[in-house]
């Protein structure tokens, strides 16, 4: 029922092919009590996640009733933010992507209340949706800024910038004074946050991992009531007295505004949330290729459409006092965990998200959830996102280039994070973002790949010489260096270079047992879409018949032939001269694994003796 209901307004989907991990794929509406319980693991999930207001808060010196309000303000951007990406259309994305605060905003957040008053938090919100707001309808003019492996290293940063933090709520670490003498500092490691967040993880991991079709829907619900029931048993739930005087339900108050702040902060602002698209672009990309069995590359013009919801819904609600959002990491390892990417659960999370912004007493309750649940959930966000970087980086073909761009921005953003002391005696609006790993690592791998672009020549050409070796082995040992040294350097789709390897080996074989004569040119050329490869060679066209062949001649026999399996007990009876056949036939086979590997070929005469055998794959 749900399902037409709503199937007859939700926006439709692009058509791809389902991936046959999840469970409900993304236009596919779970039943009623599958559809309530990941709505509600993903609701608990990020509403553990509003602990970002709450360290913001904390930062500004806020009272309890001021952070209140923050918080409700913030719970109807991040509903209205994961109804309008779930929704689809022209202002969305169409995905199951969870908005939660902007962890990156906390610091900058927090500076601006302390020194300019509460309402100072509209000003933040506004100006960071405005720059949401521009970017997105550039997105699909900037792929060539965003290929899989800039944002492969962002999406792995992000998830190692989760580790510390996490761990640190993880095991309730704290420091302490080793001694007067020594002057150090030790880590303690609380045994009961520990405990806590040991049996939070693993119940996660059990239930993702062994629970089975059933169960593995409920794996990160169950680690959290895990927790929080341990948490309960050692007296590690505090504040529960607040909970009494806390009305039902009663609507937000929204926050009077103020627009007085000063320019080395909304410098920060709006650099922050610049960088901050590269998170949004890497979450909308993984959903993307998680809902896409047949996924290649991004597409730009859904990642445009989210980040336009992203910044709508941070304008509307920044009207009135929200914190400024971001797409939820920790609910996109939830979707892993689940194997469930349905919009549907993203609507009626949004709809959980609304309620519990309408009640005091459950926005209060909020404040109660032990660090050590929240550590151990954003430690299965951090591998989750670790992984999923690597697996974008590595499905492109990298040269010296590649590999310099993803380690010397991953090795500046590890090192800022773990030397903070680096951005010492900048100014201060600089330091508060030099001192963050994660706009380290996204201002050198955009700025390494723009610079590594010079002189990369997205066209290429390389003469053959069979006198550099033994005759053929020569000639398919240039091809094959050709096709993967270009195919590295223009950051091609591994799995295209090596088709295409082999199919320029095929067709040179083709072209020797057809009689033709030797060759003499590859070339190359690549952008986004397209890698084509020409080969140049001596004598008459090559021909393949069959439709995909340009030069073939044409007959539905000489097709039916080409696609004929071969007959080898009449070969061998024929009176016709058997190894002239057997080349032929050879020449057939080559022909059939051309026309497979190849997405599109043709063969044509150049004049002069010389022919060119053009093999097209779409990337």
């Amino acid at each position: 029922m749900i399902h037409h209901a709503l199937s007859r307004w939700l926006p439709p989907s692009k058509p791809v092919r389902r991936p046959f991990e999840l469970i409900y794929a993304a236009d596919e509406c779970p039943p009623r009590g599958a559809l309530g319980l990941l709505a509600l693991q993903h609701a608990a999930t990020v509403l553990a996640l509003i602990a970002h207001v709450l360290a913001a808060a904390k930062i500004a010196g806020l009272s309890l009733p001021q952070t209140h309000s923050i918080v409700a303000m913030t719970l109807l951007g991040m509903a209205m933010g994961t109804a309008l990406q779930a929704w689809g259309g022209r202002w969305g994305s169409g995905t199951l992507l969870v908005f939660q605060p902007d962890p990156m905003m906390i610091t900058v957040a927090g500076a601006a209340i302390a020194s300019y008053g509460l309402g100072s938090l509209v000003q933040v919100s506004l100006i960071a949706a405005g720059v949401t707001l521009c970017v997105g309808p550039l997105m699909r003019h900037l792929r060539a800024l965003f290929p899989p492996t800039v944002v492969g290293t962002v999406v792995c940063m992000g998830g190692l910038g989760l580790v510390e933090p996490a761990m640190r709520n993880a095991l309730g670490i704290h420091e302490a004074s080793a001694g007067a003498a020594t002057g150090l500092q030790t880590l303690q490691i609380d045994g009961i946050s520990a405990l806590i967040s040991g049996a939070t993880l693993a119940s996660i991991v059990v239930l993702s991992v062994w629970g089975g079709r059933r169960f593995k829907l409920l794996g990160v619900l169950a680690g959290l009531l895990m927790g929080l029931l341990i948490a309960a048993f050692s007296d590690r739930l505090l504040g529960l007295e607040w909970l009494h005087s806390a009305p039902w339900l009663a609507l937000p108050q929204p926050i009077a505004p103020s627009f007085n702040l000063g320019p080395e902060i909304i410098f920060a602002i709006v650099l922050i949330a610049t960088l901050n698209q590269l998170d949004n672009i890497g979450c909308l990309i993984v959903m993307d290729k998680t809902d896409n069995a047949d996924w290649r590359r991004a597409d730009m013009q859904m990642v445009g459409r989210g980040i336009r919801a992203n910044g709508a819904s941070d304008f509307l609600s920044g009207l009135f006092g929200s914190f400024p959002t971001a797409p939820s990491s920790a609910n996109i390892a939830l979707v892993h965990a689940t194997g469930s990417s349905s919009r549907y659960i993203g609507l009626a999370c949004a709809a959980l998200l609304l309620l519990v912004a309408l009640s005091p007493l459950l926005t209060m309750a909020l404040t109660l959830i032990p660090q050590a649940v929240l550590g151990a959930i954003s430690l299965y966000a951090a591998a989750y996102l670790i992984v999923s970087g690597i697996e974008m980086i590595a499905t492109r073909a990298l040269d010296s280039r590649g590999i310099f761009m993803v380690g010397l921005s991953l090795c500046a953003g590890l090192a800022t994070m773990l030397m903070p002391g680096l951005s010492q005696g900048l100014p201060e609006g600089v330091a508060m973002l030099a001192g963050d790993g994660f706009v380290v690592t996204g201002v050198c791998v955009m700025g390494l790949n723009l610079l590594f672009r010079l002189g990369t020549r997205l066209r290429a050409s390389c003469e053959l010489d069979p006198g550099q070796g033994a005759g053929q082995g020569s000639i398919n040992h240039q091809l094959t260096a050709f096709v993967e040294r270009q195919g590295a350097a223009w950051g091609a789709r591994m799995d295209i270079v090596r088709r295409a390897a082999l199919a320029a080996l095929e067709a040179s074989e083709a072209i020797q047992a057809a009689g033709g004569g030797r060759l003499l040119v590859i070339r190359g050329s690549f952008d986004e879409f397209n890698f084509d490869l020409e080969l140049l060679h001596e004598g008459e066209p090559l021909r393949l018949g069959g439709s995909a062949a340009g030069s073939g001649d044409g007959s539905a026999s000489a097709a039916a032939a080409a696609e004929a399996p071969l007959d080898l007990d009449a070969l061998m009876d024929s009176d016709e001269d058997i190894e002239r056949q057997l080349d032929a036939a050879m020449a057939r086979v080559s022909g059939v694994l051309i026309r497979h590997l190849a997405d599109k070929l043709s063969s044509a005469s150049l004049g002069a003796g010389q022919a060119v055998l053009r093999l097209h794959f779409d990337h």
